[in-house]
């Protein structure tokens, strides 16, 4: 069973659900009479995605991306590789980025400025998870929409995932040392 791999609940499935409750309400004020777009950041936040767009209560589109910066690794290598694209011109919109976890914020930061270069309006970030001491250091990346922030433990469930794996748990887990280590 993929439960006995963690060593911990971090986050249990009911304390996400209501913070993205909260969350959601949030964007629904910040966003009423704007219709942003969200964009899912893929695989991981898929979740998180589609439990927030549906306690959204305004008009939203909806986009996707599939972006990587660490292959089967567990640490970031650097690189961002665009994989896939948005779909929709967000030239003049508000878009709201929505990402599982930011661990050193170069993923971001680089989305930013592709989004940047396509003249949206603005662009946000919702993201289920910060881990901020992990954070590059001089790199200034606000997060507009923070689910919850976590210490520097390798972390899977809910959309996060370790080679794949782990992303259909319910809620956010420690994954064990020697999953990983070996």
């Amino acid at each position: 069973m993929i439960r006995d791999d963690i060593a911990r609940v971090l986050i249990s499935e009911e304390q996400i659900q209501r913070r993205i409750s909260e969350l959601a309400a949030q964007i629904t004020e910040d966003y009423r009479d704007k219709e942003p777009i969200l964009v899912c950041i893929l695989k991981g936040a898929v979740l998180f995605y589609s439990d927030l767009t549906r306690r959204i209560d305004t008009h939203i589109s909806m986009d996707f991306m599939s972006v990587s910066s660490y292959g089967d690794g567990t640490v970031s290598s650097g690189k961002l590789t665009i994989r896939q694209d948005l779909s929709k011109s967000v030239e003049g919109r508000h878009v709201i980025i929505v990402e599982d976890i930011v661990d050193s914020g170069r993923t971001l930061s680089l989305l930013k400025a592709h989004l940047a270069e396509k003249q949206a309006a603005s662009v946000r970030i919702c993201s289920l998870l910060d881990k901020p001491s992990r954070r590059l250091e001089g790199l200034d990346l606000p997060i507009d929409y923070k689910g919850f922030q976590v210490e520097n433990e390798f972390v899977v469930g809910y959309g996060l995932d370790y080679a794949e794996r782990y992303r259909n748990l319910p809620y956010v887990g420690v994954l064990k040392s020697e999953v990983y280590e070996n």
